[in-house]
């Protein structure tokens, strides 16, 4: 099993729809909801850790110890047998791991022309119709009844004087901006360039178990793509049967001259030794931003103990969870994150 895998498997979900306000920022593996059985999986998906145990693990796998080699024959044999049990069983538990990935992809397909009717409204291409206005206010009624506070809705005169405007500005770039994990990558250069975002999609890929994060954006100053894109991979574990996060790649994204906001300009002033005389230098350095989760990072070796390597682990790590973050909860409740209800 590789030491850098990150298991994929979403725990059960509480009666309560999740919101900005009571969903968690972070998915777990399926268990029963116990404080020590998330605190363990929440240890076990630290890259660190995981490695050091998947090592003394595999050293207690490989190395009978002497308690097993003093066993009588016949309960070697007792003990062999179990070892093909639990081989059935890992056989098993890949395919109900398979099973779930394509419930997920069919209620994809179900929840398309939802998120489709979502964006034609949102982009300003369509209207709501009279029922969705209706019903939406109905639950939105019910949302204000539960709160401490109500906003009183705006008087006609203020309707009346409202100047005309299609869709709704900014609902992305919103809905980022109110999501905990997001909100701190968003730099103000950013922002100007994420006005842009027209949507964002999830889709599952065809090539493998794994799925794609695709960010569309209208024409815009900043980069001539149309799409940014970030695709995770996923592999089935030898051992448990679990799929677990393998790698992710990122397309490039096609800066146009001077405006590649993951770089900045430095300025210093140098004196030359000799001549004394004091010029200006400047160098492009790299700089945070929203848009280094479009980097494709690479994967250390299994036998790599470097610092550099450790790091990468929680890169990839952090940039996973970030893809099932916008997977599991920002893309499908996007509403939620945009009004914060």
């Amino acid at each position: 099993m590789d030491p850098n895998a990150i298991n994929i498997n979403k725990k059960e979900q509480d009666d309560e729809a999740p919101t900005p306000q009571n969903t968690p920022v972070f998915t777990a593996p399926i268990s029963t909801n116990t404080n020590s059985q998330a605190n363990t999986m929440q240890m076990l998906n630290n890259p660190a850790l995981a490695h050091l145990l998947q090592g003394r693990l595999g050293n207690l796998a490989g190395a009978p110890s002497e308690y097993i080699d003093s066993l009588p024959k016949a309960v070697k044999k007792r003990l062999a047998s179990l070892q093909y049990l639990q081989e059935k069983h890992t056989e098993l538990e890949a395919q109900f791991h398979k099973e779930i990935l394509e419930l997920e992809k069919k209620y994809a397909g179900l929840y398309k022309p939802i998120y489709d009717r979502r964006y034609r409204i949102t982009s300003g291409q369509e209207e709501p119709t009279a029922e969705e206005i209706e019903s939406g206010e109905k639950i939105l009624k019910e949302l204000e009844s539960e709160s401490s506070t109500e906003t009183p809705p705006p008087s006609a005169d203020i309707l009346d004087s409202e100047p005309e405007t299609k869709g709704i500005d900014s609902f992305w770039l919103t809905a980022l901006h109110n999501h905990p994990q997001t909100q701190e990558m968003i730099t103000e250069r950013d922002t100007k360039a994420l006005e842009y975002l027209d949507n964002i999609q999830i889709s599952y890929l065809e090539s493998g178990p794994g799925f794609q994060v695709i960010f569309k954006f209208r024409e815009n100053p900043y980069f001539t793509n149309s799409e940014l894109t970030k695709s995770y991979y996923y592999t089935q574990s030898k051992i448990s049967g679990d799929l677990v996060f393998e790698r992710s790649e990122s397309c490039k994204i096609e800066w146009k001259p001077e405006m590649d906001l993951t770089m900045t300009v430095e300025t210093k002033k140098q004196r030359h030794k000799t001549t004394n005389k004091t010029r200006v230098v400047k160098k492009t350095v790299p700089t945070e931003s929203f848009f280094n989760f479009f980097e494709t990072i690479p994967l250390p070796a299994d036998d790599d103990d470097s610092e550099e390597a450790d790091e990468a682990r929680e890169r990839l790590e952090a940039d996973y969870e970030l893809g099932e973050e916008l997977k599991e909860k920002l893309v499908p409740r996007a509403i939620d994150w945009f009004t914060g209800i």
